[in-house]
């Protein structure tokens, strides 16, 4: 057991008794704990196969790579209409997880099996429209252009996304203006 996940956990104020019940079945199945992205995550071969999470309606399970799983028992959950790779088992209690520890059980072994194949999510590489007032913005300085393709594509897309959700072009103006010195500094939205 990791010290790093014990900590965590016992400064959790929510979903303790969850995190430790999924944690139990989790180090049973052989898997490297460590804390990443201030979350519980587990490793095979030093591969990531699923992080606990916690939100306020909900305790999750994510999969790195539950989109190219199987799921005969239908518990997988796409987060949003963008996510491509990762899916979610969901959970409300303690006794939602240990009813479902046999599955739970069976889907991490999927996972860690698909990891040892080398199995690849396939990300489909769908051109995320620029919105026209971030495009005059890149045209006008070569220099914010340069530092905005030298992102990776996964920064590039959460941009161009919030970019591009206002629905008045004063508020994309205004979103992006905000975000240049993150793009000059080749940050993501985050950091």
């Amino acid at each position: 057991m990791n010290t790093k996940v014990n900590e965590h956990i016992e400064k959790s104020r929510q979903w303790k008794n969850e995190m430790s019940a999924l944690r139990t079945i989790i180090l049973d199945c052989q898997l490297t704990e460590d804390l990443k992205w201030g979350k519980p995550c587990y490793s095979f071969s030093k591969k990531n196969i699923v992080i606990i999470q916690g939100f306020k309606e909900y305790f999750a399970l994510l999969f790195f790579k539950g989109g190219i799983m199987k799921d005969p028992e239908h518990l997988l959950v796409k987060m949003g209409e963008n996510t491509q790779a990762g899916r979610q088992m969901r959970f409300e209690n303690v006794q939602d997880i240990l009813d479902k520890k046999s599955i739970i059980k069976d889907y991490i072994f999927e996972a860690i099996g698909i990891e040892e194949r080398g199995e690849k999510v396939q990300i489909k590489k769908d051109a995320t429209p620029i919105p026209e007032e971030f495009q005059i913005k890149l045209n006008e300085n070569p220099e914010l252009k340069s530092a905005f393709e030298f992102l990776t594509p996964g920064r590039q897309r959460a941009y161009l996304f919030h970019f591009s959700a206002p629905k008045q072009s004063k508020t994309r103006k205004s979103r992006i203006e905000k975000y240049i010195p993150n793009i000059l500094d080749g940050k993501g939205m985050n950091d």
